[in-house]
């Protein structure tokens, strides 16, 4: 593709190579439909006794794969197999660690239009979003590698100490816990898989991972990556199931030593608290959501703030953590701003994800579609639904899970959808006297994810100084509060968005994954 680098702020005018390839590629996907993919224990195909299949939210009648169910014994087996495989692993000079995980990185570079595909169709997203998600893994995992070789390894000698006679040194070492568990979710199922798992497995931990029951075949795949890269059986589990069963036995498992999880508030902070009846405290790694406000002064470029407020409102359905759920626009500019984000919104092309014209596609299953209905009907008694409001069931979306994009506006400020992570196409505006009143709205809620703004270079100032959230955007027509990149926007939330205060794709994210010995010696 050239000189062209997709990211998520330069998804909106790729070349045409990249459409060609992503077309190919789905059509060597739709030739793969219904096959069965085992689990990945110790290096080897894992079957259960009993399957799920995993089917097309754009046509639920379409079978996309089948996959394993698996039991408490099938984590317990595969959390051993980690365990087994931990002590040469971590043992494994970190260059040498370096050069897999850069190896799994070029890999998956290599079968980016392959796994794109598979995500668009499983997930829902649109081929550009799926393209995004699944070139930001090798990016995190490169990352991950430029971080441990730039501090080499995290060996740093300390001071001497002042002992007469003693000739004595001091080095701080940074090394990994164990066994990691990666609980990753369905809208990122590339990224915020092999994200982690590559920071784990850089640091020198060995991984189980278990994807989200909407989306296992994106994680197949990234897992024959991580294999095919030649990383020694045990290094990488890959297991399929429930939350309930599997998910549950992993989490309660003793020999677990470390655990990254990316999903709902509420599930996060039930892990969190099963995680810590262990015998002693173990690192716990959060992602929990978001209900991100975007900012808008009387002073806005109206474009950019409409344009911005719509892609973050409606990228993947509005199913992203960051997405742009509120927003809030002083007087003087309230009816410009909310009239053209209305009429882009009405431009938005909904249908199959695949199709190069598409926005939106389906929400991921059939939970978030009673929900869309649950909400809208709660908007539309409470306020003004300026657009959508309504499920789509004919024609082309007559087996599919089709929401249209939702703007609510006049909803009472105490209305319990303001602070409530809805994770779908909607949004919500409201109308504000000033930049003052609209900061004090925006962080009167449990989440600090990502915010928006747009208004001057000098009030943007001020808002970076005074928003509560770990990701800030000011006047950006990219997304409003969406987009982050590793090495560019480091991702990670405040409050009740997420628990180490430290970013993915930044500069403090894989010391997570390790923890510090000193070591002194008297010669």
């Amino acid at each position: 593709m050239g000189t062209f680098q997709l990211t998520y702020a330069t998804m909106f005018d790729p070349p045409e190579e990249l459409h060609t390839r992503f077309e190919e590629a789905l059509k060597k996907a739709q030739g793969t439909l219904g096959s069965e993919y085992g689990m990945i224990i110790n290096g080897e195909e894992a079957f259960a006794k009993h399957k799920f299949k995993s089917y097309n939210p754009s046509n639920t009648e379409e079978v996309l794969g089948i996959f394993q169910t698996g039991t408490a014994k099938d984590a317990n087996d595969a959390v051993a197999a980690a365990k087994s495989a931990f002590p040469s692993w971590s043992r494994t000079p970190w260059q040498e660690r370096v050069l897999l995980l850069r190896k799994a990185a070029d890999i998956m570079d290599e079968r980016l239009f392959d796994i794109a595909a598979a995500t668009s169709l499983e997930v829902g997203k649109n081929r550009m979003e799926a393209l995004g998600d699944v070139a930001e893994t090798p990016a995190l995992i490169r990352w991950a590698c430029d971080e441990m070789e730039e501090n080499q390894g995290f060996v740093v000698q300390m001071g001497k100490d002042p002992l007469v006679g003693y000739n004595g040194t001091n080095h701080s070492v940074l090394r990994p816990y164990g066994v990691w568990l990666v609980i990753s979710p369905f809208n990122f199922p590339a990224a915020l898989t092999g994200g982690p798992v590559g920071a784990a497995l850089v640091a020198g931990n060995t991984v189980v991972m278990k994807p989200a029951t909407d989306t296992p075949w994106t994680v197949r795949l990234l897992a024959e990556c991580f294999v095919d890269a030649g990383l020694p059986e045990g290094v990488v589990n890959y297991i399929t199931g429930s939350g309930s069963v599997l998910g549950q036995a992993l989490v309660d498992n003793s020999a677990v030593d470390g655990l990254t999880f990316t999903g709902s508030y509420d599930v996060g902070m039930g892990i969190f608290r099963n995680f810590a009846q262990g015998n002693y405290i173990r690192p716990t790694i959060l992602e929990m959501g978001g209900k991100n406000p975007a900012i808008v002064s009387r002073h806005a470029d109206v474009e950019r703030a409409a344009l911005g407020i719509v892609r973050s409102a409606f990228g993947l359905q509005g199913q992203k953590c960051s997405a742009c759920s509120r927003v809030y626009i002083e007087e003087p500019l309230y009816d410009q701003v909310v009239n053209r984000v209305v009429e882009l919104t009405s431009e938005l092309r909904i249908g199959n994800p695949t199709d190069r014209s598409v926005y939106l596609g389906p929400v991921a299953n059939s939970w978030a579609y009673r929900d869309f209905l649950t909400f809208t009907d709660e908007l539309k008694e409470a306020g003004t639904v300026l657009t959508g409001g309504e499920v789509l069931t004919e024609g082309e979306f007559i087996n599919g899970y089709f929401c249209a994009p939702t703007i609510a506006a006049d909803v009472p400020l105490n209305h319990r959808l303001w602070k409530h992570e809805m994770f779908l196409p909607i949004t919500m505006v409201h109308k504000v006297q000033s930049l003052e009143d609209a900061m004090a709205l925006a962080n009167d809620v449990d989440y600090g994810l990502t915010s928006g703004f747009y208004g001057t270079k000098e009030e943007a100032q001020w808002f970076f100084d005074n928003t509560q959230a770990g990701v800030n955007y000011a006047n950006r027509p990219q997304g409003a509060t969406t987009g982050a990149w590793p090495g560019y926007q480091p991702f990670g939330g405040w409050k009740g968005s997420g628990s180490s205060g430290k970013n993915a794709g930044g500069h403090y994210y894989l010391q997570l994954y390790m923890h510090e010995q000193i070591q002194t010696l008297i010669e």
